[in-house]
């Protein structure tokens, strides 16, 4: 029979897969259309632009506090329509309704609800006290409420001048610890052999490849960082709630005995320890707001605005920018090579973006938000040197770490004016790593052998099948030294210091942002405006500036799409709640670890990467 079809038959089935492409074609728009048409008649706000005195602020951030959304902005319209809670919130959002609404007569209070953050980092905590703080400077209320506080959330509530939970809540605070899994074990009884190579004893991120537990350094390493960070927890804490320090850490140390001796009843503890200040029901809540400020429509509750609906109202009433303009860059997530999207950093998209930037006669300055644990070596120094270039063009460059700016998110740093860090980011870990992993032994298990001839001394020997050859075990260990000699280097021409100096706090140490102060890793520690402010001065723009956000280029079809569905997804934010967050497990964390160790496919991979943080 022969196997290739007729002529006849080839174009009916080529008609039909045109008609068939043609119907999707057709639906998807038909689909597009009914959202549209959905957000005229039904949901979008008869009037969009106006809102009376006497409202509360609601500020509920919803799944992980981020610097910049993951994602396209198409493929986050559609998420927000296809499900109930959205899983990132933007920081520069909540600061920013929250520092509008400390100015505005129509927002007479504030309320901070924690139910539905999943994450967020200390020094974003930090950030959003600076924004309550001038709220309530101004006479304003704050009221937070919550079923449940874990230990990041009970942080923003305790911003509030008061915090209500819920009669049957909880209120959880442990401290902050540092656990990682350990594969050296299972590696072997796979028969992997995996091959390591670092440059400073302290460089701790791979340790899970070669050992069974945390070595001695790390442990070292990581007690004084997060120490420092659990201080900072505990300061901003009494601080704002005026507990005493000591009575904090004796009832934390303390948990399960004073659990006891109120019969296991969470929120009788946190109202006897002082941390909330009433246990109320929300319906009983709804109605002693509404009777602070004023009452919604419906009279069940309080007259409320979210921060993206506050945003989208508050936008049109901004007045013209002037022509001097401040750009933020933000640099979030792992730095790779290539193209990426929002949420890791790519050498070639964030590097044109800086150049993009470069071209723009109205920027003067320029601000790059770093929130990287790092990554790749040459892509993060690709990155510095188009920070370097906007520098050398006569642009003001000023770096703001986040949550996290550490290995090589400290090494793109280094081509700013001036660093400033929060007090609580996680930075320095000045140190490199080269890995490849072989799989011989793995292979020979199951019969698969590798042999053959090669044409020099060095060929055929950069494979994953075969044992790692001495020859090649040396030359990667030189290459690691010589990228950790060149970091150093790097850090002491940027900082001013002499390479033993910078050596002396390097050797892959992690530090909190107070201690890379007192160490001259960084310039000064404070806040994004902070940063900005500086930057400012630094330029020369006195009060006459405004600050853009540099965003993600949105394509014709994607704007279609958006300005379809945005209206929307805020009204369906307005009006629906949805369910917690589903943790990643142990086998995605296993096969995220995995992944990086597999990333340039059995070629040496050297990183700067941090791969610290807390829980």
């Amino acid at each position: 029979m022969n196997s290739q079809r007729s002529l006849p038959v080839r174009i009916l089935r080529g008609l039909w897969q045109a008609i068939d492409g043609a119907r999707k074609v057709f639906l998807n728009l038909l689909f597009l259309l009914l959202i549209y048409l959905l957000w005229v008649l039904v949901l979008k706000p008869e009037e969009p632009l106006r809102m009376r005195g006497k409202t509360t602020l609601v500020v509920r951030p919803y799944g992980v506090v981020v610097e910049e959304y993951s994602g396209t902005p198409l493929d986050r319209a559609l998420q927000q329509l296809t499900t109930v809670t959205p899983e990132e919130t933007r920081l520069r959002d909540l600061v920013g309704a929250i520092d509008r609404a400390a100015d505005d007569g129509r927002i007479s209070q504030m309320v901070i609800e924690t139910d539905y953050m999943w994450g967020i980092g200390l020094a974003s905590l930090q950030e959003l006290e600076r924004a309550v703080t001038g709220f309530k400077a101004r006479g304003k209320p704050v009221v937070a409420m919550a079923d449940v506080l874990g230990q990041q959330q009970y942080y923003l509530a305790a911003l509030a001048d008061e915090i209500w939970l819920s009669p049957d809540g909880l209120v959880w605070i442990d401290g902050y610890s540092n656990y990682r899994h350990f594969y050296r074990d299972g590696l072997e009884k796979l028969a992997v052999e995996v091959n390591l190579f670092r440059a400073g004893e302290y460089k701790s991120a791979m340790e899970p490849f070669v050992r069974d537990d945390m070595s001695p350094e790390a442990k070292e390493d990581a007690l004084f960082w997060i120490g420092s960070l659990w201080q900072q927890y505990l300061d901003g804490v009494s601080r704002n709630r005026g507990v005493p320090l000591e009575t904090l850490s004796r009832a934390i140390d303390e948990f399960a005995d004073r659990i006891e001796a109120v019969e296991g009843d969470f929120a009788a503890f946190a109202l006897q320890l002082g941390l909330v200040d009433r246990l109320i029901s929300r319906p009983q809540a709804r109605q002693e707001l509404a009777a602070r400020a004023a009452p919604n429509d419906a009279g069940d509750s309080y007259r409320a605005v979210g921060v993206e609906h506050y945003l989208e109202i508050t936008d049109a009433a901004l007045r013209p920018a002037p022509a001097n303009r401040i750009a933020v860059v933000v640099a979030e997530g792992e730095i790779l090579p290539g193209h990426r999207e929002s949420g890791r950093v790519g050498a070639e998209s964030t590097a044109g973006e800086l150049r993009s930037i470069g071209r723009d006669s109205d920027v003067k300055a320029v601000v790059l938000r770093v929130d990287s644990p790092g990554g790749e070596i040459m892509a993060s120094e690709l990155i510095r040197r188009e920070v370097q270039a906007l520098r050398d063009g006569g642009r003001t460059v000023v770096v703001s770490m986040g949550d996290v700016a550490a290995s090589g998110g400290y090494w793109i740093s280094m081509g700013a004016d001036e660093v400033w860090a929060s007090p609580a980011t996680i930075t320095g870990s000045i140190g490199v790593y080269g890995m490849i992993p072989t799989f011989a032994a793995t292979l020979d298990k199951i019969g698969i052998h590798a042999d053959g001839v090669g044409t020099t001394r060095m060929a055929g020997k950069l494979r994953i099948d075969r044992p790692l050859d001495p020859d090649l075990r040396r030359i990667f260990q030189a290459s690691t030294e010589h990228a950790y000699r060149d970091f150093v280097t790097l850090v002491a021409e940027a900082r001013e210091m002499s390479p033993a100096e910078v050596h002396e706090v390097a050797r892959g140490r992690v530090w909190s942002g107070a201690q890379a102060v007192e160490r001259k890793l960084v310039d000064r520690t404070g806040t994004l405006k902070d940063a900005i402010d500086a930057a400012a001065r630094i330029a020369g723009l006195g009060a006459d500036y405004a600050v853009t956000w540099s965003e993600p280029e949105v394509t014709a079809f994607e704007g279609f799409v958006l300005e379809l569905t945005s209206g929307a997804a805020v009204s369906l934010g307005r009006h629906l709640t949805g369910e917690g967050p589903i943790h990643a497990g142990l086998v995605q964390r296993l096969l995220d670890d995995v992944q990086r160790l597999l990333r340039r496919d059995g070629a040496l991979t050297i990183a700067a990467h941090c791969l610290c943080g807390i829980e």
